[in-house]
């Protein structure tokens, strides 16, 4: 299967959830090439860009693991190169 470049947005709105999600990220690692977090403190939130370079299945996997955690929100957006 071929690999996607996609983006993804995750917005934390429970600090309870952040060791579930960071062990997703751990389990997913090979595929991550970047990541960024902004704690926003005045609004007691954590924002994460996640920058993945891996097969399309699992980044959806990925996204739709990260959003059943509680208090947590993620989006993909996929990069249009090398679509078919």
């Amino acid at each position: 299967m071929t690999n996607r470049v996609a983006l993804l947005g995750i917005v934390v709105d429970d600090p309870d959830s952040a060791e579930a999600l960071n062990k997703l990220l751990s389990e997913y690692r090979d595929f991550i090439v970047g990541r960024m977090g902004i704690p926003y403190r005045s609004r007691g939130i954590n924002l994460i860009s996640i920058v993945i370079d891996a097969p399309q299945d699992a980044i959806s996997a990925l996204t739709g693991k990260i959003g059943m955690l509680k208090g947590v929100t993620a989006k993909a957006l996929y990069s249009k190169v090398g679509e078919a």
